[in-house]
């Protein structure tokens, strides 16, 4: 008998979880509505494809012991659909149905943030950049190559969010159309497209914009009939110019910021929290919708992380941590603010559940890489151009590129690079000349005097994560233009492409003897009695990636501020594991160790 009403208690539950009834949610002239009564999101935002799938319900559950009721989630197109026409929506981190049906096991709401275009420092802001690949292609408008990828991502994505509608009886209370679009253009029909497509392909729920707090953005970036994000809406000053664009729906703040970025050679970014706690409360007092971007940032895997650039020749790459300062670590726990924000919110909110418990970290003691491989001697088959391509153009998405080409008529010099993107390595006759970075403008290098007839010049080209912010995000990687030695154009040059994937790595060949030219893989292991999460510090290296059983952690470089990489527990296993780190600089092997936190 016990065991019958065990089964009837488990499909009982069962079914509250996965056939939650569908509900009505509204837009009224100044709030949310839910069933008809007024409703106030508090949401915490966290993107899925930054977080390890094994650790998405801690982490929607530390949201929900932070007060909040409601998850804020990207998806990232490019993530989606790395190749055109191949769409993975279903392995790993990619199942973002899979993120949303849970944030509704644990009884959350979620607001759905689809693009195509989302910023959120990842690379090219979630575009793919395979639509690089078509030369004069413009972004985020009606231009009809862009638009007949969009459609198809729309169509696709829709298929999979349709039935998780609340009105569906799923979470997504609202689906953003584009994103801060009133920073970037104004055209409106563009944005009206969006809307039509995502309602032709069955999303009925309430559409939301969301934009600065400026005249300019919200009307550049507002759709007709749908709420108005304020990123922020810290004051009544911003609500007020939310509601001179449109009286008629209500506005929230769809970003208010718990911390903030960090670009590679910058300070850590760790704002007050005193002013956020003060904007959180004027939010909850007013009874206004808040969604904390992010309440989780996670991390850059890989090569994610996006970039910046306000002027031609400025050029501000992510660091690989999305940690963000935000009140959940990237590794999952608690800081302080996290407290001070659940305190404040607890005021507000009744029956807040108790933290998860914390997920384990280990320490790991030194072990030493070795040089294990050579670049050089792991070259793939040349392709000839007579003027250097960037990657895209041969549908590389990301990685590294090297140009080889013989020097004739001038063979020493002024070489200029224009433009590399964005960090590239000089070598002439094998031996290494000199690095030229793409931000500030300054990309010439002397080139010494050869003895050799036909000297050889190599460029070794890393793409650093495209711009995904404002009008300089046509942004193509490796050499952009041209290379001129003393003003001269050089031309025929041999292309190998780099993408240093899983495939690739797999297939490297070790060292056939030693080198002193840099572009060495260095390889080592170290033995787990039990895993954990742990943070492998690189201070000992120069520049470059990390790969720890075949998983990419993501980038490094010595200018910090970062010295160490996040790498997930459920990435390591007992016993054995494998670490593989690619230096652009480095010729000698070095220690590496492992850490608890990132400093």
């Amino acid at each position: 008998m016990k065991k019958y009403i065990f089964l009837f208690l488990f499909l009982g539950l069962h079914s509250v979880i996965f056939a939650q009834r569908p509900h009505k949610f509204e837009l009224s002239k100044d709030q949310f509505l839910l069933d008809g009564k007024p409703f106030q999101i508090i949401s915490a935002e966290m993107h899925p494809a930054r977080i390890p799938v094994q650790y998405w319900r801690h982490r929607i559950k530390m949201a929900k012991a932070l007060g909040c009721n409601t998850i804020a989630a990207y998806v990232f197109w490019n993530y989606h659909e790395e190749q055109p026409g191949k769409f993975d929506f279903s392995t790993e981190n990619h199942n973002i149905t899979g993120f949303i049906k849970m944030a509704q096991e644990e009884g959350m709401w979620v607001l759905l943030r689809p693009g195509p275009y989302v910023c959120a420092e990842w690379d090219f802001g979630g575009l793919p950049a395979w639509l690089l690949k078509t030369p004069d292609i413009k972004l985020r408008c009606m231009d009809p190559v862009y638009m007949q990828a969009v459609t198809k991502y729309v169509q696709k994505l829709s298929s999979l969010m349709a039935p998780l509608q609340v009105s569906k009886g799923g979470p997504i209370l609202m689906v953003q159309v584009e994103n801060e679009y009133g920073s970037y253009g104004n055209d409106k029909k563009y944005l009206e497209t969006l809307r039509k497509l995502w309602l032709t392909n069955g999303i009925n729920v309430p559409f939301y914009t969301a934009d600065g707090p400026t005249p300019f953005m919200l009307e550049a970036g507002s759709v007709e009939g749908a709420a108005i994000g304020l990123d922020s809406g810290s004051s009544e000053r911003d609500f007020e110019e939310a509601g001179k664009q449109n009286p008629n729906v209500p506005s929230f703040s769809s970003e208010t910021y718990p911390g903030w970025l960090t670009h590679w050679g910058e300070k850590w970014a760790r704002p007050d929290t005193t002013g956020l706690l003060k904007e959180i409360k004027f939010l909850l007092d007013t009874k206004r919708s808040v969604n904390l971007y992010v309440a989780h940032g996670g991390t850059n895997f890989g090569y994610w992380a996006g970039a910046n650039a306000f002027k031609p020749t400025e050029y501000q790459p992510d660091i690989t941590s999305y940690d963000y300062d935000a009140p959940i670590a990237e590794n999952g726990t608690p800081k302080p603010k996290y407290f001070a924000i659940r305190k404040l919110i607890s005021q507000y909110v009744k029956n807040i559940p108790e933290l998860p418990a914390p997920i384990p970290s280990i320490e790991i003691p030194s072990f030493k890489l070795i040089p294990g491989a050579s670049l050089w001697e792991n070259l793939p088959k040349a392709l000839y151009a007579p003027q250097p391509k960037p990657m895209e153009a041969y549908g590389q998405n990301s990685g590294f590129m090297l140009y080889r080409t013989k020097l004739i008529g001038h063979k020493s010099g002024s070489l200029t690079i224009t433009e590399p993107h964005d960090y590239a390595t000089v070598f002439l006759n094998g031996k290494y000349v000199g690095s030229i970075y793409r931000d500030g403008g300054n990309w010439t290098i002397p080139l010494p005097k050869s003895e050799v007839k036909d000297p050889v010049l190599e460029i070794f080209v890393e793409g650093m994560g495209h711009i995904n912010f404002a009008q300089y995000m046509i942004d193509r990687k490796g050499i952009t233009d041209r290379v001129t030695l003393n003003g001269m154009t050089l031309m025929n040059w041999e292309t190998f492409l780099l993408p240093f994937d899983s495939a690739y790595l797999t297939q490297l060949k070790p060292l056939a003897k030693t080198t002193e030219k840099p572009g060495i893989f260095f390889k080592g292991s170290f033995d787990l009695p039990e895993t954990g999460d742990t943070y492998l510090d690189m201070s000992n290296w120069k520049k470059g990636i990390v790969w720890v059983n075949g998983r990419n952690l993501g980038r490094y470089w010595e200018k910090g501020p970062q010295k160490r990489l996040y790498c997930p527990g459920v990435w390591l296993k007992k016993g054995k594991n494998e670490v593989v780190v690619f230096d652009l600089h480095q010729t000698e092997g070095n220690q590496v160790s492992g850490f608890k936190s990132i400093e």
